[in-house]
């Protein structure tokens, strides 16, 4: 078939939408969240898995004319995305769990941060590119392997019917502290890898801490007043505009500060309030968009740019796989298990608390994309880290019906009952 560029593009777009629909709907019957369907399918489209078995078929279906478009609305998808998260967390409110749930918090960040970041230290001469830090590679590694998917943590949560229980409560509410610290250390890693000295680094990191306590600070209280007083005269069109053209403003700014855009985006969704109407349903279309239409582009990208097939070829990978899978398991389950028993859980609850804490999903995706295309880790590391994300991901239900966590299944209805006299069907 003799097809021109948006002909191309329509083709492409609809085979990404489509199997990561499927793929979507097969990972729900599995047991999995769908999100995790859409991170297959997208690796599936890459070099992985199509391009293995076909090449000329990967690239007659995306040819290189077509990919800065579906990179275009793949960004755009992750900025709302960004911004759905930020929201999320500013939704939290504290319900008699603070001391509990900042303990638990502390232990699911801290232990695994220095777990990935010890890791990481001998790695740092073969798995850093060249030009690459030592320092900023340890530091984020330590960062991707703490990371918590507090969306997905909530979706998995609420799939599978656990949001009202303790340990569903308690790992929600740590989530969301520990995704909010982490994105603070990944915004000092990215400021110290594209300083050129360390006075400009420090002279970053300084300008981007700034930034962020003015934001969540005056800016958040300004924003929420304004909205209080006026935003019932406002339309939900001129809203909607308004967010989005902040959403961009913000990506620019965090990108001119040497920082990821996307920390702008997240930084808008802390802002924007959380318990006004006329905000929410500003915002609601936007992230709904983000979440069914946009997000798989950014799989399909992701898959494009990770080749799985190629950890094979790499000396010692399936070492640094092990370890690196050690690190985050035992560090996530463990650590946080065993801060959740000092705060007070029995052991099973402390132990599922950790489980659920260890689901990284789509949010350590972003972070991994983040460090490559900063180039603070390189190709064979970044392939190592999604395995790592994938394989704590999908372990999390698993495990939480081995330890009873999960509710049984409800039972199956009893057979009729026969009146006396009744003939017995035939076969029976």
């Amino acid at each position: 078939m003799l097809l021109d560029t948006t002909g191309h593009f329509f083709l492409g777009a609809a085979a990404v939408l489509a199997l990561s629909h499927l793929a979507g709907v097969l990972a729900v019957r599995l047991g999995q969240p769908r999100v995790m369907g859409e991170v297959g399918a997208g690796i599936t489209l890459g070099p992985s898995v199509l391009g293995a078995l076909s090449p000329q078929t990967a690239a007659w279906l995306f040819p290189p004319a077509i990919l800065p478009m579906l990179n275009g609305l793949a960004q755009i998808g992750l900025a709302l995305f960004m911004f759905g998260t930020g929201q999320e967390l500013a939704s939290m409110r504290v319900r008699g769990a603070s001391r509990q749930g900042l303990t638990i918090s502390q232990a699911s960040l801290l232990l695994p941060f220095g777990a990935g970041a010890l890791v990481a230290m001998p790695l740092a001469g073969d798995y850093a590119p060249a030009r690459t830090s030592p320092t900023a590679f340890v530091l984020f590694v330590g960062c991707a392997v703490s990371i918590t998917a507090f969306p997905v943590l909530a979706r998995m949560l609420e799939d599978l019917d656990i949001s009202r229980t303790r340990p569903g409560r308690l790992s929600l509410f740590a989530a969301a502290v520990g995704d909010g610290g982490s994105w603070l250390a990944l915004s000092a890693v990215l400021a110290l890898a594209h300083g050129s000295g360390p006075m400009d680094a420090v002279m970053r990191a300084l300008v981007s801490v700034a930034v962020i306590a003015i934001c969540l600070g005056p800016v958040r209280r300004l924003v929420a007043v304004w909205f209080a007083r006026r935003a019932d005269r406002v339309g939900p069109a001129t809203l909607t505009v308004t967010l989005v053209v902040s959403i961009g403003a913000s990506a620019a700014m965090t990108a001119a500060l040497g920082l990821h855009q996307l920390i702008g985006a997240f930084l808008v969704g802390l802002v924007w309030p959380a318990g006004n109407r006329a905000a929410a349903t500003a915002a609601a279309p936007l992230t709904a968009t983000a979440k069914t239409v946009l997000l798989p582009f950014f799989f399909m990208g992701y898959g494009l740019g990770v080749d799985l097939g190629a950890l094979r070829l790499s000396t010692g990978a399936g070492l640094v796989l092990a370890a690196l899978l050690a690190a985050a398991v035992l560090a996530k389950i463990g650590g946080t298990g065993l801060g959740a028993r000092y705060a007070g859980l029995p052991w099973t609850e402390s132990l599922a608390v950790g489980i659920l804490m260890n689901t990284r999903g789509l949010t350590e995706l972003v972070v991994l994309q983040i460090g490559h295309e900063a180039h603070i880790i390189d190709d064979r590391m970044f392939a190592l880290l999604t395995v790592v994300a994938l394989v704590t991901t999908l372990m999390t239900a698993p495990l939480l019906r081995l330890t009873g966590t999960l509710p049984p299944p409800a039972p199956a209805p009893a057979p009729p009952t026969r009146a006396r006299g009744e003939e017995s069907p035939v076969g029976t």
